[in-house]
């Protein structure tokens, strides 16, 4: 290929975030070479350069996708992510999450590429000890999804040592919104976050919303989180790609915006920007939900020149609104 040089491969960019990640990279000047198995991912979704279709479980194909392409770096997102699921099919997400990025990474260092932004999560954190996670806080998971991603973290840093593979690992907060040309947004089956979850009932696809738990330690009893939006997370790898790019040492930053909104926060601001009214039903609390998670990103902020543009919680949700509408309503 003549575009080697700026030939990035995206594990999952087939995904919500993967292909918002492969947007970002092709508006930059770089070509995603998209590697998915589609079990979650939609094909339509890859739009800016090649897919392979296939799994990290399938190691000689992600060696054949090194040979072909020569990318100079790999954004690795393709992973398993209901923590419910984790919870009672742990050996699912080991094997997944766990092997397949190792044999990622194995290719990675046997073919030569020595870059690696990685997907990974606040689950890292488990339990808060503050009100304002940094990323100084103990890694402590509580559900093997975050063990998992715990797992890639400390085998990227090992890799690192033995075989000079740098990496970036992006703690992400609460994904959400979609794309400002409403080309792709946040379409999971099952889905299981909140937002989206709120917009299908505003559009009368469910017929109401299910609060998990009023009756927490915070001002409304519901659930506090940090939403940063999808586009801005996209940036973030971009920035991460071109700080290993020009040389920088290996790393772990939180994507967050630092300000918390309650399940009650979204709902309401859900029913100002949709018109409608939008039933609540209050269930129970689901086990291992903590009352509130809140990131400082202020370290990447200062360190890569992370800004979000889409910070505002009525901005996330009426891009995602935007992009319900068009999608969802046929």
């Amino acid at each position: 290929m003549s575009n080697n040089q700026k030939t990035v491969l995206v594990t999952g960019g087939a995904g919500y975030i993967g292909s918002h990640a492969c947007k970002a990279l092709n508006a930059a000047g770089f070509t995603p070479v998209t590697f998915d198995n589609l079990v979650y991912g939609h094909p339509e979704s890859v739009r800016w350069g090649p897919l392979v279709n296939a799994d990290l479980l399938d190691a000689e194909a992600i060696r054949r996708a090194i040979n072909e392409f020569r990318p100079i770096a790999v954004m690795h997102f393709a992973a398993y992510a209901y923590v419910g699921e984790s919870v009672e099919n742990p050996g699912k997400y080991y094997r997944n999450n766990v092997v397949g990025s190792l044999n990622l990474i194995e290719a990675m260092r046997d073919g030569g590429i020595d870059k690696c932004i990685f997907s990974s999560t606040c689950a890292t954190y488990g339990l808060p000890q503050e009100d304002l996670i940094s990323e100084s806080h103990r890694q402590k998971p509580i559900n093997p999804y975050g063990s998992s991603k715990l797992m890639i973290e400390r085998i990227l840093r090992d890799f690192d040592h033995a075989h000079g593979i740098r990496s970036i690992c992006l703690r992400y907060f609460n994904a959400a919104g979609a794309d400002s040309d409403t080309e792709i947004g946040e379409d999971h089956d099952p889905e299981t976050h909140l937002i989206p979850l709120v917009l299908d009932t505003a559009i009368g696809k469910r017929e109401s919303i299910t609060m998990h738990g009023n009756d927490y330690a915070t001002p409304d009893g519901s659930c506090i989180r940090d939403y940063v939006h999808v586009s801005d997370l996209a940036d973030a790898h971009v920035l991460a790609l071109r700080s290993l790019l020009d040389g920088a040492a290996s790393g772990a930053y939180n994507l967050g915006n630092g300000r918390g909104h309650s399940v009650l926060d979204v709902i309401a601001t859900a029913r100002h920007i949709t018109g409608n009214a939008i039933p609540v039903r209050v269930g129970p609390r689901r086990a291992g939900d903590p009352p509130m998670l809140v990131g400082d990103a202020s370290l990447i902020k200062n360190t890569l020149g992370w800004s979000p543009r889409f910070s505002g919680l009525d901005d996330i949700i009426d891009s995602a609104w935007r992009w319900h509408q068009r999608s969802k309503s046929k």
